[in-house]
């Protein structure tokens, strides 16, 4: 590490969006155990939870005006805030792709903008956004979701060229298929279709995922990550 570069080790503030439950859940009390302090936003209420919407505009300016004011600066970001719908293409109206995107896709957007500028100037950052293997392959009934995250990724891959000379390190995300709210949603024919499709036979678990954001926000182990996507998806993908 370059002398006139801070270390971020540890007692780093960490923001989890959809902090509340899931994978955004796991991760959270990932860097709480890493004895980093969490703050939580997510559209849930909840003890220690600043309450947001991430498709809105004015309330993620909200939400991070009030993290800031009670913590300081941001060190480190993760995105997990997301909805999954299934609908085929033919049968999907426009409201429904519209809320996937404002929120599994311009929600990222929104929040790291809030981020980037305290990150630069103190020359020390992290941002980690949770796409999905969908992402890049693709999922029938799922063209909303699959889009959404696909520009998740293409959007992390853009800004990690904008940010890194300044020492703010984005990068991805991408899981498979997870034992999560969001996912018992979905129908069980398209699990029991895509459990037998894994080559590991099984989803994962959020608590499997987590390890993957603690890595890319350590320090040094996660220093030379920029623009990448980290694939725990039980070999749905293998780039």
């Amino acid at each position: 590490m370059s002398a006139d570069i801070p270390s971020r080790a540890s007692g780093r503030t960490v923001v989890v969006t959809g902090g509340a439950s899931g994978i955004g859940r796991a991760i959270a009390e990932a860097f709480r155990a890493h004895g980093d302090r969490v703050v939580v936003l997510d559209r849930s209420d909840g003890a220690d939870v600043i309450r947001v919407d991430v498709s809105d505009e004015a309330s993620v300016r909200s939400a991070f005006s009030s993290v800031r004011e009670q913590f300081g600066t941001v060190d480190v970001l993760v995105n997990s805030a997301g909805l999954l719908t299934e609908a085929p293409v033919e049968e999907m109206d426009l409201a429904t792709w519209n809320e996937t995107i404002r929120v599994d896709l311009t929600g990222v957007f929104l929040c790291c903008r809030e981020v980037l500028q305290p990150m630069r100037a103190q020359r020390w950052g992290r941002i980690i956004n949770v796409a999905s293997q969908l992402g890049i392959k693709g999922g029938v009934g799922l063209a909303h979701y699959s889009a959404a995250k696909a520009g998740v990724i293409g959007f992390t891959k853009a800004l990690a060229l904008e940010a890194a000379p300044g020492n703010v390190l984005v990068n991805s995300i991408a899981p498979g298929p997870i034992e999560t709210p969001l996912v018992e949603g979905i129908s069980e024919d398209w699990k029991r279709a895509k459990r037998a499709e894994l080559p590991l036979g099984r989803f994962g678990t959020p608590a499997e995922v987590a390890p993957s954001a603690l890595l890319l926000a350590s320090d040094p182990g996660g220093n030379l990550f920029v623009g990448q996507t980290l694939g725990p998806n039980s070999g749905d993908v293998m780039p």
